[in-house]
């Protein structure tokens, strides 16, 4: 599915189809048309799963692990509540860009008892809008995170509407073996970065794997820009819409991305995350800024060759101890079929014994729940667990820091046609600040 171009498409997105009698045209003919809709009651959602009243023993839930690692995770996690609580879950995996993009649809219409989320400003935009439940109760039973988790999983109300389960911090692969073939050093700032990834395409590699088909990995890119040369503060100011697109700041962080482009993969409006991440693990490219989930691309006997550097500082007074490091986890529909046996579910998942399915399991991610048994991680996660203990600030990511249609009908395309043509990059801001303020004061 691709993704909405506009705002308009974004909220005629949120009917469904099977709504009889509607004309999805005079949806698309403007944002007001389609915004009126969205308190008539004849949303439906994709979990039309039955879970039964709160005495069944069965609760639903709506997952967007599409991916082979995660939806393993999750299977192994269900299974294994099941055996301890005699619930059976019933999970409706949907592709993880098109839950994404159909979520206000979902929340609105037949929400599943549970479901796959994120923390940060889109559970607390949710929450705020009375789509999600509160766990409050939930949280007085788990043990195990720190205050930030708690505070990452809070709504504005003071409320707990979200539990966490794992999180990675974004930085950028490699292959050691390849970097010790060609002796490549980990650079310290943006100067010998440059000059680290020329030196890789003489070598006949490319020198930054890159993919932005699903529109969403790019954002990584412009976070890491923006934290390095303006600072968390205002990253996240930007990202809450005080602060203006059009400044000199935003503006040189495009013309510093403008300069590296030439060093990225070409054609990745085409291609996946995971195939430029296979590009990595082929030894064709020298290095790559993801997530740590990278490292589900890669074969068990590769994950020892896989490491890793946070993105050099750019302006010594900011440094590079700012990062972006996503928490992914579970959230509760504001009326579940069976709000028992959710609850049940979500204190299972909160819990150790589903984190230590997480580090048995998934090479690619960090566990929150700090009574894990974390021996099983490898030096990958290991380092990676150092790392995001190590950092200043934390951000969870562009499209989880914004409005959802902000992040869907504005930055995606916006980026995209950056990634098109970085040339008019003052004509390019101007119209993110001003669809920005449309979006923000509506």
């Amino acid at each position: 599915m691709s993704r909405p171009r506009t705002q308009a498409e974004y909220l005629a997105r949120l009917v469904p189809p099977s709504v009889a009698g509607l004309n999805r045209r005079t949806l698309l003919a403007g944002a007001a048309g389609a915004s009126g809709l969205l308190g008539t009651g004849l949303l439906a959602g994709c979990g039309d799963s039955d879970s039964g009243g709160s005495g069944a023993k069965t609760v639903s839930m709506g997952s967007n692990a599409s991916d082979p690692t995660p939806k393993d995770v999750l299977a192994k996690v269900s299974g294994a509540f099941k055996t301890s609580s005699g619930i059976e879950v019933a999970i409706n995996t949907v592709d993880h860009n098109t839950f994404q993009e159909n979520i206000n649809n979902y929340l609105q219409g037949k929400p599943d008892d549970v479901f796959t989320w994120f923390a940060g400003y889109r559970m607390r935009f949710f929450a705020e809008r009375g789509l999600a439940g509160d766990v409050s109760d939930v949280w007085g039973k788990l043990s195990g995170f720190s205050d930030a988790f708690k505070k990452a999983s809070t709504g504005d109300d003071g409320k707990q509407y979200f539990v966490p389960f794992s999180y990675y911090p974004w930085a950028v692969f490699y292959r050691k073996s390849v970097w010790q073939q060609y002796g490549y050093q980990v650079p310290k700032n943006l100067d010998e970065f440059t000059t680290l990834a020329n030196q890789m395409k003489k070598d006949g590699l490319v020198p930054i794997a890159f993919a932005d088909k699903d529109g969403w990995p790019a954002m990584g890119t412009f976070d890491i820009l923006n934290l390095r040369i303006n600072g968390y503060q205002f990253h996240v100011d930007l990202m809450a819409g005080k602060e203006t697109w059009t400044s000199d700041k935003v503006k040189k962080v495009f013309d510093t991305w403008a300069g590296l482009l030439p060093l990225h993969q070409p054609d990745s409006l085409g291609r996946t995350w995971q195939e430029a991440a296979q590009s990595l693990q082929q030894k064709k490219s020298g290095m790559y800024l993801l997530g740590l989930f990278v490292a589900q691309q890669f074969n068990a006997d590769e994950q020892a060759d896989i490491d890793f550097f946070t993105f050099p500082e750019i302006d010594s007074v900011i440094g590079a101890k700012a990062l972006d490091a996503p928490i992914d986890g579970y959230m509760m529909a504001r009326k579940p079929k069976s709000e028992a046996n959710a609850k049940k579910l979500l204190e299972y998942i909160g819990g150790v014994d589903a984190a230590n399915i997480s580090v048995q399991t998934d090479p690619g991610t960090l566990v929150g729940n700090t009574g894990a048994d974390t021996s099983g991680y490898s030096a990958l996660q290991q380092k990676a667990a150092e790392l995001v203990g190590s950092a200043t600030e934390i951000a969870q990511f562009l499209d989880r820091d914004t409005r959802p249609d902000f992040a869907s009908t504005v930055i995606i395309p916006a980026l995209q046609q950056f990634i098109k043509d970085p040339k008019d990059v003052a004509g390019l801001l101007t119209s993110i600040e001003n669809q920005k303020k449309s979006i923000f004061t509506s």
